[in-house]
């Protein structure tokens, strides 16, 4: 099964309950697609395979000797990534798709292809959970684009037998959507806070788009009207809440120390179960 793992906002517990389901699993491989900031390996210690795999894209060469400044290149591109200044081209790679429209649209030649890197890809085995192994991608500082790092990490992670846990990256943007794309279900974490249920109808949005089997799980929970807000937001939605995570300090302390608790082992325990069920019932 490939699960993902999502919320409208971060600071919900999304990256929590990524861990709790590994560490409920015998064996399991964690996408950490949070790439802007993850943060899987501070709780699992992996021990690397090798060094980190550069990522890398397409971006345009413009050979200002060939360049005449007709234009093609930049009229062609959908992202403004080619600006015209006198009678050459000049490229803002920052802002380039790598699409390729302006090597096809250049009539002079004078353009070519060449790799940028976006960011790495590690992996490694989970010194303190054996079961757990870990693919981590982190972008490089000043990309504006997640997405082509994300979809490497999937193809890598697909590879590998088993079950797969995304950690989405948070909110409901592109790289978001293309870390829940494909999954056979996703899991939505929330609050219960007028901001988590603002952001959960955003999410749900996006699972709809998609058509994804989708769930629940309400973290924080304070059994108490913010409970009863969700259950009925959800409801409405017919879409089930999978679990009820309750607040904890002892489970906050041990988290902050950079530990898995195992207070909760038997709620992710549950979610498998119905993940497992979810999934027969569709076969």
């Amino acid at each position: 099964m490939l699960i993902s793992i999502a919320s409208g906002k971060g600071g919900t517990g999304k990256t929590t309950l990524a861990l709790l389901l590994a560490a409920a699993h015998s064996q399991v491989t964690l996408l950490d697609c949070d790439v802007e900031e993850p943060n899987c390996h501070l709780f699992l210690q992996p021990q690397w395979q090798a060094a980190g795999q550069d990522i890398t894209v397409m971006v345009p060469h413009i050979d200002s000797d060939r360049c005449t400044g007709c234009g093609a290149c930049s009229a062609v591109c959908l992202f403004s990534a080619i600006a015209i200044s006198g009678n050459s081209a000049i490229l803002f790679d920052e802002l380039c798709h790598s699409c390729g429209g302006c090597l096809l649209a250049c009539q002079q030649a004078a353009i070519s292809e060449e790799q940028k890197t976006i960011g790495t890809l590690t992996a490694g085995t989970a010194a303190a959970h054996p079961g757990i192994y870990l693919l981590k991608g982190t972008l490089k500082v000043g990309t504006p684009s997640a997405v082509p790092l994300i979809k490497q990490m999937k193809q890598t992670g697909l590879q590998l037998a088993g079950d797969i846990l995304i950690d989405c990256p948070p909110g409901t943007s592109c790289s978001m959507v293309t870390a829940v794309k494909d999954s056979d279900f996703c899991i939505l974490v929330t609050e219960p806070t007028p901001f988590g249920r603002h952001d959960l109808e955003l999410a749900l949005n996006i699972t709809r788009l998609l058509r994804l089997p989708t769930g629940v799980v309400l973290n924080k929970s304070d059994g108490a009207a913010g409970d009863e807000s969700i259950e009925t937001f959800c409801a409405s939605r017919q879409v089930p809440i999978l679990a009820k995570i309750p607040h904890s300090l002892a489970f906050a302390r041990q988290y902050a120390a950079g530990c898995i608790p195992g207070e909760f082992q038997s709620i992710a325990a549950s979610i498998w179960q119905q993940l497992k069920a979810e999934r027969s019932a569709g076969t």
